[in-house]
């Protein structure tokens, strides 16, 4: 028996990229996935349609972060496809990024960042918490950037440092009901997102040349670890933040 079947699961930013890759992770191991997206409806439906062909469940759900009611319109979607089931996996995947410098960040940019990296996850988690079945699992996903300088990323650095915080007192305080909160951070992985940057040579072999496992990741590579952490070997690991990028920036290479 798949370790997760009976189970349900709400992926956001599940249609593209990691968030496809953990939601169909997460079906094959037996979960009923909601594919939440914001705007990309073909993609959405492409992931749900996938999961469904290989046997599984999965419903798409449409709210776009940071406009007004989103939270809202994403849990009248989710309960409606619940249909009176509680939730037992909250995955907060859904981000945008930034490639700009301290000096180049504009309060519209920097208020964009926060709504969606921040201020969605804290809400829709919020939400989510009355739903979550005793033992059931968030996980976060965070970023490697939080843990090295990358003057670029400063506005999405800071983000993702603010939702792993989220983390450990929120482990503190749902613990007794079994439930487990972590964050999963990834390195430079092959997405649509990054597509900017990896489809460059050079930059790869950058990458590739201060990772220890030498290459980049793949969005599966990532979905491994969330799906370990919303199975039932994940049930003694909450409040942690684990690193999930081949080893990057480690130190020299030898």
């Amino acid at each position: 028996m798949a370790s997760l079947t009976g189970r349900t699961a709400l992926v956001t930013g599940g249609s593209r990229g990691i968030g496809r890759a953990v939601a169909l992770r997460l079906a094959g191991e037996g979960a009923s996935v909601a594919v939440h997206y914001g705007g990309n409806e073909a993609a959405a439906h492409e992931t749900v349609a996938r999961i469904e062909e290989s046997g599984g469940r999965a419903f798409a759900v449409r709210a776009r972060f940071g406009e007004e009611d989103a939270v809202e319109r994403l849990f009248e979607g989710l309960t409606a496809g619940l249909a009176g089931r509680g939730l037992d996996i909250l995955v907060n995947n859904a981000g945008i990024s930034s490639g700009h410098a301290i000096s180049e960040v504009t309060p519209r940019e920097w208020e964009r960042l926060l709504a969606v990296n921040v201020t969605a996850p804290f809400f829709v988690t919020q939400r989510a918490i009355p739903l979550l079945n005793d033992g059931g699992r968030i996980i976060n996903m965070g970023s490697t950037a939080s843990r090295f300088a990358v003057s670029t990323q400063i506005g999405y650095t800071v983000t993702k440092a603010a939702l792993e915080a989220l983390a450990p007192s929120l482990a503190n305080e749902l613990g007794r009901r079994g439930i487990t909160v972590n964050t999963v951070a990834p390195g430079a992985v092959r997405t649509d997102l990054t597509a900017g940057h990896t489809a460059i040579p050079e930059v790869v072999a950058g990458l590739e040349a201060i990772t220890a496992l030498g290459r980049l990741g793949e969005p599966e590579d990532v979905a491994d670890v969330v799906g370990f952490l919303a199975g039932p070997q994940g049930r003694w690991i909450t409040g942690r933040t684990i690193d999930v990028s081949g080893g990057t920036y480690l130190g020299p290479l030898v």
